[in-house]
């Protein structure tokens, strides 16, 4: 891809106030984390892929699935660490990289081929900094005050809406050296220098973060793997019934 050295960082917290042990929770039978794992894999474009832990419990899950392990402090554990924080400490672990990349193991649905592309346009968009978002397509306030559409004008269809993008962190990505001096001088750094968005599709979106999206996210992933072939919309009986449907 380039002749940049790309780390991926698969950054594994022991804690979890919200969801317990949540990167080892099972979704289809396999624990969340070994998502982020293969399809970190599946990009073809790490130079390392490192899964970042302040427990050991982690690199057995990185033995198991052919990754390396750092351990990082125990300070850097808890919940009230900045990610900030745990990228500096990676990036001065590891000198040698030229971008880190942090794929998060709470974005289980997002595909090694989508990593690939971000990674691509981070490079080609000679980015320092980049987050994943999401295009969507709906009527949005803040504040009460509304964000793209007129309240005074016709109500819009969303599909004539500008998408509002929330994050989604599915990905994240930095230069170490521009994060690293603007963390030095800052004491964050995560939107350092010349910052970027990149919009994923809408199952990479999906972020575990309580039992209700374990759940919903366990369910989503039998179904698919249950899938022998393309998913067919299927419709009621009634539309075969009426001449003037085409679908």
């Amino acid at each position: 891809m380039s002749n940049f050295k790309i780390y991926a960082m698969i950054p594994a917290r022991y804690g979890s106030t919200r969801l317990k042990f949540k990167n080892l929770a099972l979704i289809n039978g396999k624990p969340m984390i070994s998502y982020a794992i293969e399809a970190a894999k599946e990009s073809n474009c790490f130079d390392k892929i490192i899964v970042n832990s302040e427990h050991t419990i982690f690199k057995e899950i990185s033995k198991r699935y052919e990754v390396d392990f750092y351990h990082r402090p125990n300070d850097l554990g808890s919940s009230n660490t900045k990610s900030d924080s745990v990228v500096a400490d990676f990036m001065n672990y590891y000198s040698e990289a030229d971008i880190v990349v942090w794929v998060n193991p709470i974005s289980p649905f997002q595909s090694g081929e989508e990593i690939s592309d971000i990674a691509e346009f981070f490079i080609q968009n000679k980015l320092d900094s980049l987050i994943t978002v999401q295009n969507m397509q709906v009527h949005c306030n803040y504040n009460d005050s509304a964000v793209n559409y007129n309240i005074d004008g016709l109500f819009q269809k969303t599909q004539e809406l500008s998408p509002i993008q929330p994050f989604v962190y599915s990905v994240m990505m930095w230069r170490r050296e521009s994060f690293l001096k603007e963390f030095i001088d800052k004491g964050h750094a995560l939107f350092c220098g010349n910052f970027g968005t990149y919009p994923v599709s809408k199952s990479s979106g999906i972020i575990i973060k309580n039992s209700d999206d374990l759940k919903l996210a366990d369910l989503l992933m039998r179904s698919i793997s249950s899938e022998s072939d393309q998913y067919l919309i299927e419709y009621d009986d009634l539309v075969n019934n009426f001449k003037d449907i085409n679908l």
